[in-house]
């Protein structure tokens, strides 16, 4: 799938925090079909059991995702989860690359539906969730607008992720 442009991290988030030393320092990708990518690694302090990612952390990375597919075509709105159910297919290590995919799956004026996927780079999907988000004005939300929490750009030379 062809990157169409790439998302800004924040500061601290635990998923894209670049300033975060427990975070996971995800970067995000626009996608030519109107979903979103992620490309991440999940480390030794992310663990359940050893070896292990935790399960929380895979439900907080899908719902990042989906809370990044209304930034694939809205950057400038904001959305909080409302709602969120997440099936775990198979222990997912950390120390290894990653991926992740959220698609719209319902879009209406103030809210929308986000299936997303955390897969190994053999797209094997290890995790899935559906998650339901409302939109809100940024200032209902935080003290920050979307470009004021989102404004650290890392370039890098990814073009296209295999899904």
């Amino acid at each position: 799938m062809r990157v169409v442009s790439k998302q800004n991290n924040s500061h601290m988030c635990l998923i894209c925090g670049m300033d975060n030393n427990a975070g996971v320092r995800a970067q995000f990708y626009n996608l030519e079909d109107g979903s979103v990518g992620g490309l991440f690694t999940f480390r030794e302090e992310h663990q359940s059991y050893p070896g292990r990612v935790h399960g929380g952390m895979l439900a907080t990375m899908i719902d990042e995702l989906a809370g990044r597919v209304l930034w694939v075509d809205s950057p400038d709105k904001i959305a909080v989860t409302m709602d969120i159910n997440v099936k775990y297919r198979k222990p997912v290590p950390y120390g290894t690359p990653l991926k992740g995919r959220g698609v719209f799956t319902e879009r209406l004026s103030r809210a929308y539906s986000a299936k997303c996927y955390i897969m190994d780079m053999d797209n094997n999907v290890l995790a899935e969730g559906v998650a339901k988000y409302l939109i809100l004005p940024a200032e209902k939300v935080c003290d920050a607008s979307v470009e004021e929490e989102l404004d650290i750009y890392i370039p890098d030379d990814v073009t296209d992720i295999e899904f």
